[in-house]
């Protein structure tokens, strides 16, 4: 939980898992750091995630907390069955085939985004690769799914990395007030952007919502559809604008992979899982048991508390051979950075395709991209990224046509 500790979590896994892949922490305090035990613990049905009176036991007060009252409202702190209700309401938007169709949309996001970051960085001068792709390419998408207006998209940033604060496991009075005043903008944002809807329909998620409100309070109630707009914005965007510093920081630093990437973008399938498991932008989730069960050797007791971390499953040395190599050509990797079972990201597959989309056409557009100083990382531990990442785009690479792969060619399994 230090500020170190949250910068490099990696060696305090290595030592917690010397203790075995379920440790008892404490009373009713458990750490996962197995990567076949996160699995199983996250689609046992004897785990949830805290509820309203596991809230009120063991922190009073939170209804008067904007923040902690917007998450806990909302389709990823709530279980059977208001979170299968919520969540099918939503999931019409994040179909495979609807996902498939917006390629072209990440596409041509991807390619405005790179011109600019050549204009910006034309004569050597650095560009902050998290401002100026790693964030506006995927809260467009999402923006773009929620139907909320391009000029409005540059406030999110702050008041996402505000709110996001109360994901930590552990947050001072003084960062609960920060998540409370960014959660507050957001319900206000939202607020509007659900009367301009009922005014004028439009073809999107925002205004899907609205109406299952309005036709049936039972299907969503209105602190519900505030809380689920906030979080498919927030997690629309954090986990993939982190997916994408952590990543492009990966290849770079791996620059035999990041040639093979330029060469063969069919391989990004393969390559994407291994970098959500080599630096997972989601570091951790929690479950509460309500039903004694066993895992890892260890007994968990009715109202247990589990840390699932995320990081450390996805290197498991049991699951993973040499767990700290980023090897884009390991077979089957499935991670659990999206987590597992009734809570699996909804937006897993979209974030997948933008990174997809992502990596290859900067490293083909971008062949001299390089860092341009110190990356700083967000003291987070949750949620994984970088705050600022320098980097110098180069020249831009002579149109060339991308050749297939050669015959007999296999490439990273998705």
């Amino acid at each position: 939980m230090s500020p170190a500790g949250r910068v490099d979590p990696y060696p305090t896994y290595e030592r917690l898992r010397a203790h075995g892949p379920v440790v008892q922490a404490g009373p009713v305090f458990y750490v996962v750091t197995g990567y076949a035990e996160a699995d199983a613990i996250l689609r046992d049905a004897r785990f949830g995630v805290m509820d309203d009176a596991l809230r009120d036991q063991f922190m009073p007060g939170w209804r008067e907390s904007p923040a902690v009252l917007s998450i806990s409202r909302s389709m990823l702190r709530t279980n059977p069955p208001d979170h299968s209700r919520m969540r099918r309401l939503a999931a019409g938007a994040f179909t495979p085939r609807r996902i498939a169709a917006m390629r072209g949309v990440v596409e041509a996001q991807a390619d405005a985004l790179i011109d600019a970051m050549l204009a910006a960085g034309r004569g050597g001068a650095p560009v902050d690769f998290m401002a100026a792709f790693a964030y506006p390419l995927p809260v467009g998408v999402i923006c773009a799914l929620l139907g909320v207006p391009a000029a409005d998209r540059p406030l999110f940033r702050r008041w996402a990395t505000d709110l996001t604060g109360v994901l930590e496991p552990e947050i001072t009075p003084d960062e609960l007030a920060v998540a409370d005043r960014g959660a507050a903008e957001l319900r206000a944002y939202f607020s509007e952007l659900v009367a301009a809807r009922r005014r004028v329909p439009a073809d999107d998620l925002t205004t899907a919502l609205v109406q299952a409100h309005d036709a049936d309070g039972e299907r969503l109630s209105g602190d519900e559809l505030l809380a689920n707009l906030i979080v498919l914005l927030v997690a629309g965007f954090e986990t993939t604008t982190n997916l994408l510093g952590n990543g492009l920081v990966a290849l770079l630093g791996h620059p035999a992979a990041a040639a093979a990437l330029r060469e063969h973008p069919e391989f990004a399938p393969g390559y994407v899982d291994e970098l959500l498991r080599y630096d997972s932008p989601v570091q951790l989730t929690s479950r509460m048991s309500t039903a004694p069960s066993r895992h890892g050797g260890v007994d968990l007791p009715p109202e247990s508390w589990i840390i699932v971390m995320l990081g450390a499953a996805n290197r498991d040395p049991g699951r993973f051979p040499e767990p700290a190599r980023f090897d884009p050509w390991r077979p089957q990797v499935h991670p659990l950075s999206f987590g597992a079972g009734p809570h699996y990201c909804l937006g897993a597959a979209l974030a997948r395709l933008e990174a997809q989309v992502a990596f290859p056409l900067l490293l083909r557009r971008l062949p001299e991209l390089a860092l341009a100083g110190r990356p700083e990382r967000r003291v987070r531990l949750t949620l994984r990224g970088f705050a600022t990442l320098p980097v110098a785009p180069g020249r831009e690479a002579a149109p060339v046509t991308v050749a297939g792969p050669p015959p007999g060619a296999a490439g990273p399994t998705p």
